[in-house]
């Protein structure tokens, strides 16, 4: 049976991130794209002019018809925007038993713009990291969680340990920023038991990178609905965003975005 997967996310109306590159993504490992949409964005390559954000209880609305009916086999959270709406999100992964929930802690646009709200910083940690499975925040992200700077591999691991205190699930910190090496780390938690893995990462020339964070989130969310174990989930994720960024699509005047569909386009 085809495996279904939720993406929880913001509207990209350029293509290239958020819900638009989440359904991509799905249909690229060959399972079921549901969406259910937090805010609308007037974005392209070149940066964010414009977020509306849905009513929470749109949202929730938006949940229940997707649980009650086509249950997904794992969940990816993106862009969530405002405190209202992830309390409502969390509130109903928590009703419906959501499993395989990947969350990737929005804040900012690979072009700088501002993704998440103030008040949102604190809902996130209290009431949707609990019920991640898996957290994906890059360097400023993963600063913002641990409130200190990132400029090594040494201080990544540090981050994810000071990150561990306040959430007891798995973390994988993004090092696409840093200088020295574009490795990631993943920090594994089940109680008291802790293994930390360095997932080496091939920095890819290619400026455009318009949502490669919500690519990889994504397609780990795919991987563990396939059935694969997290580890070997996240480096298949690597591997499939290695491909997208290196097929070289070459879109718009700023930062592009991924080819997501490589290997699957005809061209004339």
């Amino acid at each position: 049976m085809r495996k279904k997967v939720l993406s929880i996310a913001g509207s990209d109306c350029s293509g290239g991130a958020g819900i638009q590159a989440d359904i991509k993504t799905i249909m690229a490992h060959g399972s079921y794209a549901m969406t259910a949409i937090t805010v609308l964005t007037a974005q392209n390559t070149t940066g964010v002019y414009g977020i509306a954000e849905v009513a929470s209880e749109f949202v929730e609305q938006q949940l229940d018809c997707i649980f009650t009916d086509i249950f997904p086999d794992a969940v990816k959270i993106g862009m969530v925007y405002r405190a209202e709406i992830i309390r409502s999100i969390a509130r109903k992964l928590t009703q419906h038993q959501a499993r395989n929930v990947v969350l990737d802690p929005v804040m900012v646009a690979t072009s700088g713009g501002k993704l998440l709200s103030n008040d949102a910083i604190e809902a996130l940690k209290t009431e949707l990291m609990p019920l991640a499975d898996l957290i994906t925040p890059n360097i400023p992200e993963a600063q913002c969680l641990c409130g200190f700077d990132i400029r090594s591999k040494a201080e990544m691991v540090s981050a994810a340990k000071k990150i561990a205190t306040i959430y007891a699930g798995n973390i994988l910190i993004k090092g696409g920023h840093m200088v020295e090496s574009a490795d990631d780390f993943l920090l594994l938690q089940n109680g008291d038991q802790r293994a930390e893995i360095w997932l080496p990462g091939e920095r890819i020339k290619n400026p455009n990178s318009h949502g490669t964070g919500c690519t990889l989130s994504t397609a780990i969310a795919c991987n563990l609905a396939a059935g694969e174990d997290l580890e070997e989930a996240v480096k298949k994720a690597k591997d499939y965003v290695s491909g997208a960024l290196a097929a070289n699509l070459d879109l718009g005047a700023g930062s592009g975005p991924l080819d997501h569909g490589f290997g699957m386009i005809w061209e004339p």
